[in-house]
């Protein structure tokens, strides 16, 4: 089920795995493998991931790996999702190539895995995958990774499905739609590459999933938060993302962990100390350093 110690190295490489990771998992595998009950683990957790792989879930269905990893031994702990979804990697390509996805579109797509730990270090400063439930969409084939933005097969809920009714569109509920994600470290979040990303979604998801009729396209994210036009010129690359969307409703809890998390890279920063040195990060930080809140936004646009 685990590719070997000498193929192991090349396929983390081609899942963007940084370098400095790579020897950590090469030696852990041994440990791993000489682990009985891990191993059993680790083929549960593969075979539950790709178990009806190209189904749509809903939030809560199918293999929960961010419980399955704190079941794994402590000196697995951080990387053993990294080996789930490594043993899983064959299956999903296959998926892919059933489906005919565009070999450049299946290496991008599930290289989040490497931007994922590259996360991971950046906040804990050492080795680990920071947010394993989030990848088993990618190698599921739920996901998929389109220009600059991300796009998730899901299907409209009926609270959804009501605002984009009461919004003018002829939306109800378990039609299917799009969810819009942000990846980082992929360079600005320009108009032009934006509208590239939509351009490619139309295409790609028409041509390799023609039974399903996407309609609409939806982001729920603090990027939609329309405060932020107070702060931010009209030209920015955030406005001219938020007036993308038809704003269906903005949540009314607050959730000031997000931006700080997004912007600064951790979301335990303590607010007094959060650096100035651009426009958005003064802007989330001087709103919350006076007293304010920043909500998640929630915007639809028809495909």
């Amino acid at each position: 089920m685990l590719p070997d110690t000498d193929a192991l190295p090349e396929i983390l490489l081609d899942l963007a795995v940084p370098h400095e990771d790579i020897n950590e998992l090469v030696r852990l595998r041994r440990t791993l493998t000489a682990d009985a009950g891990a191993m059993r683990l680790l083929e549960e957790c593969a075979e539950a991931l790709v178990r009806d792989i190209g189904e749509i879930l809903e939030y809560g269905e199918g293999l929960q790996l961010g419980q399955r990893v704190a079941e794994a031994p402590a000196v697995l702990g951080r990387h053993f999702a990294a080996y789930v979804l490594v043993a899983a990697l064959p299956h999903t390509r296959a998926y892919h190539r059933a489906r005919g996805i565009p070999a450049d579109v299946s290496r991008r797509t599930l290289a989040d895995l490497g931007r994922n730990m590259a996360i991971h270090r950046r906040r804990h400063g050492r080795g680990g995958v920071q947010s394993p439930q989030w990848l088993t969409l990618h190698f599921r084939g739920e996901l998929y990774q389109l220009g600059r933005l991300q796009f998730q097969r899901g299907r409209l809920w009926r609270r959804a499905a009501s605002e984009l009714a009461s919004a003018g569109m002829d939306a109800t509920a378990g039609m299917p739609c799009l969810d819009i994600h942000i990846p980082e470290f992929l360079g600005p979040l320009s108009p032009d590459a934006c509208d590239r990303s939509v351009a490619l979604a139309r295409e790609f998801f028409a041509e390799y999933y023609p039974e399903e009729e996407y309609r609409a396209a939806m982001c729920h994210s603090w990027l939609l938060d329309p405060q932020l036009k107070q702060y931010l010129t009209a030209d920015s690359n955030i406005v001219r993302f938020q007036e993308r969307f038809r704003i269906a409703r903005q949540d009314t809890e607050p959730a000031d962990t997000e931006p700080v998390q997004f912007v600064f890279g951790n979301p335990e920063l303590p607010v007094e100390g959060l650096p100035r040195r651009t426009s958005v990060e003064r802007a989330v930080g001087d709103h919350l350093r006076a007293g304010g809140h920043w909500y998640i936004g929630h915007g639809w646009f028809p495909l």
